[in-house]
This record gives C-alpha cells, sequence and structure tokens, in this order.
C-alpha cells in the first residue's frame, strides 16, 4: 500500500497535530517550520498545508499531490497556472482573519478621525496641543469593497456606530448588515457616497489597479480609505497624489504595492496617513482557527471522497 503523506509547513501545538492526526490515523503527518522536516517529502506529499517558495520546484515532478491549503487569505502569489495544470486543489485561510483585521479596520479609522496618530507623535515630543479633531465616525457612510468573512464583520461593527454600510460584492448575495449591495461595476455610483472606503478585496485580474485617479477624483474631499486587501488594488502614486493634493482627508494602509514599504515612499512621512507592515491579521488564535474551522473540516470531506466544502478556490475567478 502506498504512503499517504500530509505535510504542514508551520509550527502547531501537539493537541492541534493530535486533532489533525485523528482525521487521518494512517498517513504520515510531517510537520514544522524549518524546511529540514518536510524538504524531503515535497516530492511525495499528496496534502500540503502552508505554501513555501521551496515547495514551486517540486512541482514538476510531484504527481501525487492533490490539495494545497494555503495559510493566508490571499493566493494571488501563487503559481497558479502550475497549480491548475496540475490539478492541485487549492483552499485559502480565508474567514481566519475576520476578527484582528476587523479590529484593524476600525482602529485606522478611529485614528484617523479623532487624530490619535497625531497625539501619539505629540507625546512623543511632549507636545500639549488642541489638534482640533472635528469628525466623528458615528452615523457616517462606509463603503465595503469586498463584503466576505473580513467585510462582513466590519459591516457588523459598522452597525454599532450607527453607520450607514454600502457593499460591493459580485455575487449581489445580501447581507445582514449590509444596508446596500452593488457590484464591482457600479463603483462609480458608490465612491461618492462613502466617508470610509475599506478595501478587502483579493487580488485578481479585475481588481488590480481599481482605485486610481478617476476613483479618488469622485470621492468626498473629506472621505478617508482604507487598505487591508492587497497594495496593487489601489494605484499608489495616485493615492500618493491624492492625498498631497487633498482630494481626500488620508488613508490607513497595512498593504502595498512593494513591500517591505521603502524607506523613500512619501507615505512614511505624511500626516495623514497610518502606516502598518502587512500585520492586520495577526493574533495568537491564528492557527487554532485555520486547523480547526477550515483545514480539519476540509479533510474530514477530503478523506470521505467528498467535495472540499471551505474556501475552495475557483481558478477562473482567481479566489
Amino acid at each position: 500500500m502506498t504512503e499517504r503523506k500530509l505535510i504542514i509547513t508551520h509550527n502547531l501545538s501537539e493537541d492541534l497535530i493530535e486533532k489533525v492526526q485523528e482525521v487521518v490515523p494512517d498517513w504520515t503527518l510531517i510537520v514544522g517550520k524549518d524546511p529540514s522536516h518536510w524538504e524531503g517529502h515535497l516530492k511525495s506529499a499528496e496534502i500540503i498545508a502552508g505554501w513555501k517558495r521551496e515547495i514551486e520546484g517540486s512541482l514538476s515532478e510531484n504527481t501525487r499531490l492533490k490539495w494545497l491549503q494555503t495559510w493566508s487569505a490571499g493566493v494571488n502569489s501563487l503559481p497558479l497556472e502550475k497549480l491548475e495544470r496540475n490539478n492541485v486543489l487549492v483552499t485559502s485561510a480565508n474567514g481566519v482573519h475576520s476578527n484582528p483585521i476587523s479590529e484593524t479596520i476600525f482602529e485606522l479609522m478611529l485614528s484617523l478621525t479623532r487624530k490619535i496618530h497625531t497625539y501619539v507623535r505629540n507625546q512623543q515630543s511632549k507636545t500639549w496641543y488642541h489638534e482640533n479633531m472635528g469628525l466623528e465616525l458615528h452615523c457616517k457612510t462606509i463603503g465595503i469593497f469586498g463584503v466576505g468573512a473580513i467585510g462582513g464583520e466590519t459591516a457588523k461593527i459598522s452597525k454599532a456606530f450607527g453607520m450607514h454600510v454600502l457593499g460591493i460584492r459580485n455575487s449581489q448575495k445580501e447581507h445582514e448588515y449590509v444596508d446596500e449591495m452593488f457590484t464591482l461595476e457600479e463603483i462609480d455610483d458608490v465612491l461618492p457616497r462613502c466617508d470610509y472606503v475599506v478595501v478587502t478585496l483579493p487580488l485578481t485580474n479585475a481588481t488590480k489597479g481599481l482605485i486610481g485617479k478617476k476613483e479618488f477624483l469622485a470621492m468626498k474631499k473629506s472621505a478617508f480609505i482604507i487598505n487591508i486587501g492587497r497594495g496593487d488594488i489601489i494605484v499608489e502614486k495616485e493615492l500618493i497624489k491624492a492625498l498631497n493634493e487633498k482630494r481626500i482627508a488620508g488613508a490607513g494602509l497595512d498593504v502595498f504595492e512593494v513591500e517591505p514599504l521603502p524607506a523613500d515612499n512619501s507615505l512614511w512621512e505624511m500626516e495623514n496617513v497610518i502606516v502598518t507592515p502587512h500585520t492586520s491579521g495577526s493574533t495568537n488564535s491564528y492557527n487554532q482557527r485555520l486547523i480547526e474551522n477550515i483545514f480539519i473540516p476540509n479533510l474530514q470531506s477530503y478523506v470521505s471522497n467528498t467535495q472540499i466544502p471551505i474556501n475552495l478556490l475557483d481558478y477562473k475567478k482567481g479566489y
């Protein structure tokens, strides 16, 4: 009987390892962040959880690989053409981040609105100064570009602030916390109404460069934009221009066209910008949620030869 192998390229607690092994008791389970744990098994693994650059070189030789579970919500960094050609199923970690990222979104929105980031700078220089903030978050209009797990949780929190929620979702499926739903083609109808634009979209051919010069001109001058999706969704040079020319009020950014953000990028020094280093999804509950809420249910379906139910990639859509 052929040995069946499952590689997990991250460190897991013993209890999580045991829970995975219970689903596949007869499989060889290789777990660990250090490549020395799994490099020798890449060409014979049937399932790999956690994408690493080293894996790509083995794709042409590993005819056994059937399923790849990513450790991130985005899949745009994967060699999708190779994976599709090899008929590899791909599932993402979409949904793991909804709590920490929605909290980060509101941290950025509230900080920009109430100028908390400015007061932090004043504290460092021991400057006692009233920044004359006059804006409030309550009862404003928020446009959420991408009403998935993260966008849905953001919409839910928005209602606690009495906000009017506009959502963009290609499926047009209604959401209980979204007041009005639109498609990407209707972006011109949404932007002029928003006090806050929150980008939680994946990077696809349809979303790359989605927000540029025309879109910034359509926004309110008092509006803030928050991007925790992917840097390439916003045309960065047009964002910088819009900020410099005060076409919009400010930006909270966790993702960028080039990462790490180069030291000479002017976004670092803008007073109306908050920069975080692609860490909005960080949480000490990450591995537990991914394994228990996504990977194990999918693994149970896989070994029972039924369709994987959670976060299965549609290669045509790119997400």
